[in-house]
């Protein structure tokens, strides 16, 4: 099976009022990467989703960036991958992580959804041997207050190390492309931040 990376996708939620939020992570890497190679993103409707073509380090490749919603994300993803005849192993989605602190970015290849509903829909709809890009949001401490957390903004200086993190990431996404995984993964990985999960103090009183 060919692995070369063919398709990059960023999760997210549309629209403006999602735009800023810790969930749509996965958009703003695939939005750098766009910027990065100077392409834009067009809406095609028969993959419900914005496309573009890129080339990083002389490699072209397609980024995507789903419209259905996040819960639904495997939709867009299966109707790209289809037409364009793609293996798992010729997509790396981008997607918030709970489980890595801000600053942190993670790349594997296959695993389970985690809790992550756009991975679950992806799973369902392309299997689960895609690569992944974990980029860290930190959590709320709570399993209850995830849904709140996901869909609000970062505080400034955590964001910030987001930023930093996906800019990381990115570079090592071309050393991916131009040097193999491997590579790319040792690059990304020994980075100072500690990957170890991350757990906001809970207050008291």
């Amino acid at each position: 099976m060919d692995n070369t990376l063919q398709l990059i996708v960023g999760l997210g939620n549309p629209g403006s009022r999602y735009e800023q939020t810790r969930h749509n992570a996965g958009f703003w890497f695939a939005d750098l990467l766009a910027d990065r190679g100077k392409a834009r993103f067009a809406t095609e409707s028969r993959f419900q989703g914005e496309l573009a073509r890129v080339v990083l380090v002389g490699e072209e490749v397609r980024l995507l960036k789903p419209a259905t919603f996040m819960n639904l994300s495997g939709q867009s993803v299966g109707a790209v991958a289809r037409f364009f005849k793609l293996e798992p192993g010729q997509i790396l989605v981008a997607h918030d992580e709970l489980d890595l602190p801000p600053g942190a970015a993670r790349l594997k290849l296959g695993g389970g959804h985690g809790g992550h509903n756009g991975l679950r829909d992806l799973i369902r709809h392309v299997g689960a041997e895609f690569w992944r890009l974990r980029i860290g949001i930190g959590h709320p401490g709570h399993r209850d207050d995830v849904t709140d957390f996901v869909l609000t903004r970062a505080p400034a200086e955590e964001q910030t190390l987001i930023d930093d993190a996906l800019r990381d990431a990115a570079d090592a996404v071309e050393k991916m492309l131009a040097q193999g995984a491997e590579r790319a993964m040792h690059q990304l990985h020994s980075r100072g931040v500690e990957a170890k999960p991350y757990r906001k103090p809970k207050t008291v009183g």
